[in-house]
């Protein structure tokens, strides 16, 4: 079991925001506690999260930079943008989806290659 951070950088007003999230709420949930996200702020749980929160796509909480800092102090394992979609594909069984992240890592780290050559 795990919690998660990924390396999006999402400006929201004069912060910058990046996304956490867990294999299972319990996890999510005692990590928000740690890192000091009020849980009210979590997004797409059918009871937990409110109004439009509620219909995200993922169980996750949008998070500051800092306390980005934080669960990575504390645990969490750092992921890059495909992170979330991964995981919920791991969660569904999504095989086509999988593979298809790993398709577009491979070419990133290809483009990435290319560019330091």
């Amino acid at each position: 079991m795990a919690v998660f951070v990924d390396d999006v950088r999402h400006r929201f007003g004069n912060m910058v925001m990046c996304h956490l999230w867990a294999d299972t709420l319990d996890e999510l949930l005692a990590m928000a506690d740690l890192i000091g996200v009020r849980q009210k702020w979590i997004q797409g749980h059918p009871t937990l999260s409110h109004g439009k929160h509620r219909d995200a796509s993922w169980i996750h909480f949008d998070i500051s930079l800092g306390k980005k800092a934080k669960a990575i102090k504390a645990g969490a394992v750092l992921t890059d943008r495909y992170g979330p979609v991964e995981h919920a594909a791991s969660l569904r069984g999504d095989s086509k989806k999988l593979a298809g992240v790993k398709l577009v890592r491979e070419a990133r780290a290809a483009r990435a290659q290319a560019a330091g050559a």
